[in-house]
């Protein structure tokens, strides 16, 4: 685990400087060592500031902020023939040994081969002469943002690395992509998207039945070579499945539930782990908690949307907890509201403008969950060392839940329940039908943090947006930027 950053110089000078400069604001206090390359030298020092002294002098540099999860994590970057490599994330089908054979024998056709033919969370740079080769998963579960100047053309983790060397306009590295970049910037090339599946004439039995099957071939390797696991436990439909399917294999799982005090969903998650026998660890906080936490999270999160962080606050406890209990890798739902239908605001658009309406607005979700939920989130994990794995979010389970009927995952009634497939799935999964049939509620709303929020906003006579607006320059300040 840890972060990538990656830049050129477009008139040729010396990149370590700028290098050591992303480095430093990715830093983070759990990292263990820092790396540096250029296409031909490999520096890994314990500080960034050991790296100012060993220049690599060259216009194209890699690095990477390294924390180790698994024993079998090594420092970076990789000295490949005639080229270094970066890769943060797992790859789940082929190995990683796997995927760097390959890259070392054809890095620029990548999109084709490697990209189209992977399954796993990861991003990658390589370091060729006088250029940088990149790419990210399908599913965009791993964050990687890029952008240039009149200077620089830059890649990194987190955008706070490209604002602090002067690259203003970041943009979200599009998933399932390969990048080219040298002096003359930025050029895309494709690998593999989401792409819209044609709908498929199945019973929903069978379509819950195949579900079924990607969920557990998704734990299956998303849990290979761990002995334990934490999962992020609301007691929801989504949470209780990967708990439920994750108890099934030979990992010890310990479920992570994170609220406000005195919040109704606590008893129900409590229930919920009794009737799955399975250890639970809860956590309560209070509006202080909040306040003491906000500055902190907009700042990870890089915006200060009122959305996004009242879901990101209680994920920062979650990871927080996870970090404490001594656990590497969270399992979580993430994906399964986009692909089945979760919010209600496509029974709305279903309701007042038809089917067409609400699958577009479904598949509209869908092509940006990335930017939405993963990277929020990724973010807020890597800066716990903490290693969040999403078994929802696979290109499998895209493939087939843009090929459902609608009709499996909404019905044409302000009564349904959403996620309609889901839930049959679980149901013959064997939970029990307090899951089954628990309307989707918002964890914003279900941990009392978006009521929080309100209220501190309101205090400081505020609008929400104005108080995490206010929060988020703060940060700035204090970051020296």
């Amino acid at each position: 685990m840890g972060s990538v950053i990656a830049v050129v110089s477009k008139k040729g000078e010396n990149a370590t400087e700028t290098a050591v400069i992303m480095l430093k604001t990715l830093e983070h206090e759990r990292d263990e060592t820092f790396g540096m390359a250029s296409p031909s030298i490999v520096r890994i020092e314990k500080s960034v500031e050991a790296l100012e002294n060993r220049q690599v002098d060259s216009p194209v540099i890699i690095g990477h902020a390294f924390s180790r999860i698994l024993n079998s994590d090594k420092p970076q970057p990789k000295k490949l023939e005639d080229a270094t490599l970066v890769v943060e994330g797992r790859f789940y089908r082929p190995t990683a040994k796997t995927f760097d054979r390959r890259i070392q024998l054809r890095p620029e056709t990548l999109a084709e081969t490697l990209i189209h033919a992977t399954e796993g969370d990861f991003t990658f740079v390589v370091a060729k002469a006088e250029r940088i080769i990149a790419g990210r998963d399908v599913v965009g579960t791993r964050p990687l943002y890029y952008g240039e100047n009149s200077d620089l053309a830059a890649l990194s983790s987190e955008r706070k690395a490209l604002w602090k060397v002067g690259i203003e306009e970041t943009h979200s590295f599009p998933p399932g992509h390969l990048a080219l970049i040298d002096r003359h910037g930025f050029k895309f090339k494709l690998g593999r998207t989401l792409a819209v599946s044609e709908p498929r004439q199945m019973t929903m039995e069978t379509a819950a039945k195949k579900l079924q099957s990607l969920l557990q071939q998704s734990l299956k390797e998303r849990l290979s070579g761990l002995k334990e696991v934490a999962v992020a436990f609301s007691g929801g439909l989504d949470s209780s499945i990967i708990a439920f399917l994750a108890k099934k294999t030979s990992v010890d799982a310990q479920l992570i539930h994170v609220s406000l005090e005195k919040q109704c969903e606590t008893d129900h998650a409590k229930g919920v782990a009794e009737e799955l026998e399975l250890p639970i660890h809860v956590y309560t906080y209070d509006e202080a908690d909040v306040e003491n936490v906000v500055k902190k999270v907009v700042w990870l999160i890089e915006e200060p949307d009122p959305v996004k962080t009242s879901i990101a606050i209680p994920i920062y406890w979650t990871a927080e907890k996870t970090a404490e209990i001594n656990l590497k890798v969270l399992l979580a739902g993430q994906g399964a509201d986009e692909f089945f239908g979760g919010y209600k605001r496509y029974v709305d658009d279903y309701l007042q403008h038809g089917r067409e309406k609400a699958q577009e607005a479904i598949l509209n979700d869908i092509a940006e969950m990335h930017e939405t939920n993963f990277e929020r989130d990724f973010k807020i994990c890597n800066y716990h060392n903490i290693e969040l794995r999403l078994p929802f979010a696979t290109y499998g389970m895209a493939k087939f839940a843009t090929a459902l009927p609608l009709e499996f995952k909404i019905e044409r009634s302000k009564e349904t329940l959403r996620k309609l497939v889901l839930r049959r799935a679980a149901q013959n999964m064997g939970l029990r039908r307090s899951v089954v049939d628990k309307p989707k509620k918002a964890i914003q709303y279900t941990t009392g943090v978006a009521a929080a929020l309100q209220k501190l906003a309101k205090k400081r006579g505020l609008s929400l947006r104005e108080y995490l607006q206010k929060m988020f320059q703060e940060t700035f300040k204090d970051d020296g930027a």
